[in-house]
């Protein structure tokens, strides 16, 4: 029987393929540019401006589409690596809507509050990658109980980036802090999808008919 190539988890594929798309245009349109520089593209549609103009339409999109956007092969790489092993799994789990909705609701949020706290700009989808990881750590959780998991993922991955903030660098820990934040409340107050009544009757009713 022939294998076919089934489109899994359509909100992470396709948030995927979007960062993909736009880092290869940046590439082509970058030709003979540092290797270190941020494309025309991602710079003009993709990166969340420090200097942010509210009078401008085009900064209101960016709250978002700064998510897409990377600075190099090693960002990119980085992100997707971690974001195609950890959220095809969530979404599962979850569902694609409210997977769409954490990935606006921390893009949207963190976008706000990095242009009303700091003066820099945001690029990359680092936050909604961390909010992903701290998320996957509630995968067994019990009304009542905060997985162990939960408490590791903070002190290991969240007191990393508090402690790297401290440094003089070029990465926006505060966007990796709030995405943490953000998958921690999403853990805690959104239920995973459960299988409906009528599909549950119909799977037994199946296996009573096949015994």
């Amino acid at each position: 029987m022939a294998l076919k190539i089934r489109y899994n988890s359509p909100v992470v594929l396709t948030f995927s393929l979007v960062c993909i798309a736009v880092y290869f245009a940046d590439l082509v349109f970058s030709v003979g540019a540092s290797p270190e520089s941020v494309g025309p593209i991602t710079s003009n549609f993709f990166m969340l401006p420090g200097n942010f103009d509210w009078a401008n339409p085009m900064n209101y999109v960016r709250l978002l589409s700064y998510t897409m956007g990377h600075a190099n092969q090693a960002h990119i790489m980085g992100n997707m690596s971690i974001f195609l092993l950890i959220a095809p799994i969530m979404e599962e789990k979850y569902g694609s809507r409210r997977i769409l909705l954490m990935m606006v609701l921390t893009a949207l949020i963190t976008g706000v509050l990095q242009i009303m706290l700091f003066s820099s700009g945001l690029l990359g989808a680092s936050g909604i990658v961390f909010m992903f990881i701290v998320l996957v750590s509630f995968a067994d959780v019990r009304k009542g109980t905060i997985p162990l998991t939960f408490i590791l993922v903070v002190l290991f991955f969240i007191g990393q980036e508090v402690v790297h903030s401290l440094q003089d660098n070029q990465v926006s820990e505060y966007a990796h802090i709030m995405g943490g934040i953000m998958g921690g409340i999403f853990g805690m107050f959104f239920k995973e999808n459960q299988p409906s009544i009528n599909t549950s009757n119909q799977t037994v009713a199946s296996d009573l008919l096949d015994n």
